[in-house]
C-alpha cells in the first residue's frame, strides 16, 4: 500500500483494510517540499492499523523538472490551465509502483493498492486507468512470483471516483481527514497554504460532499 498522508491514500488505505487486508505501508521521502505529509502517513498507518509502516529515502529532487521538487519552480496558486501542470513529478508513480512491486514480492503478496485518482485531479499522466492496467501487466511480466504462478493486481479503488465520493467513502470507514494533509506546500506543522491545486480540489471535495472541511490552514 503506497501511503503519502493525503486523503486519497488514506482512504485508500481505510478500504484495503475493510477489505480483510493486512496492510503493509510504503512512504516515499522523495524530495517533496510537503515533508510534513510523511508525519501524517505515519500517524494514519497507525490508526487505520497499518501492519507495517516504512518510509523509505528516494532523491528525486536530484533531477528536479516538478514544482514539489524544485525551488525554482513556483508551485501554481492561482489553478492551473490546460495541459499537465509543473506540480507533475517526473515518473513519480512508476517509481513508486515499482518499490511496492519489490516489496510485495518479499513479502509473498499479490495485491497492491495506490490511490490514483483520474476524475478530480490534476491531469497526471500516471493517475490514468491506462497506466495502472499497463503496470500490472508490466509487473506480472517482470517478477519472479508472477512467473511461477502468483499473479499480482494493482487496485486502484478511487481512479474513477469523484472527491466528493471518496470523502464520503471515507467518513463511512472512519477515516479521521483531519490527520490527513493534502497541500503541495504546507508548512512544517502541516499546515496548508489553501491556494494551490491539490488545496482547492480538496476544498471542493469536502464542500459537494456535505462534510466539514478539518484542515488547518495558513494565515
Amino acid at each position: 500500500m503506497l501511503l503519502s498522508g493525503g486523503l486519497d491514500s488514506a482512504t485508500t488505505l481505510a478500504i484495503a483494510r475493510d477489505r480483510g487486508h493486512a496492510c503493509y505501508c510504503l512512504s516515499l521521502d522523495y524530495g517533496q517540499r510537503h515533508g510534513a505529509e510523511l508525519n501524517a502517513a505515519k500517524k494514519l498507518a497507525s490508526s487505520l492499523g497499518a501492519r507495517e509502516h516504512r518510509v523509505m529515502k528516494l532523491d528525486l529532487a536530484a533531477f528536479g523538472g516538478s514544482a514539489l521538487t524544485d525551488e525554482h519552480i513556483a508551485v501554481p496558486t492561482e489553478g492551473v490551465g490546460s495541459g499537465i501542470p509543473v506540480t507533475y513529478v517526473p515518473a513519480r508513480n512508476t517509481i513508486m509502483l515499482s518499490l511496492a512491486l519489490a516489496w510485495a514480492e518479499v513479502l509473498g503478496s499479490r495485491d497492491i493498492y495506490v490511490g490514483v485518482n483520474a476524475v478530480d485531479y490534476s491531469g497526471y499522466p500516471d493517475c490514468r486507468p491506462e497506466f495502472i492496467a499497463s503496470f500490472q501487466a508490466m509487473a506480472n511480466l517482470a517478477t519472479k512470483a508472477a512467473v511461477e504462478g502468483a499473479r499480482l493486481t494493482i487496485h486502484a479503488p478511487l481512479i474513477s471516483l469523484s472527491k466528493a465520493d471518496i470523502i464520503r467513502r471515507g467518513v463511512s470507514l472512519g477515516v479521521d481527514y483531519g490527520m490527513t494533509i493534502s497541500c503541495y506546500q504546507a508548512d512544517e506543522g502541516g499546515r496548508a497554504c489553501g491556494l494551490c491545486d491539490a488545496c482547492r480540489l480538496r476544498q471542493e471535495g469536502f464542500a459537494a460532499a456535505g462534510v466539514t472541511d478539518p484542515t488547518v490552514y495558513q494565515d
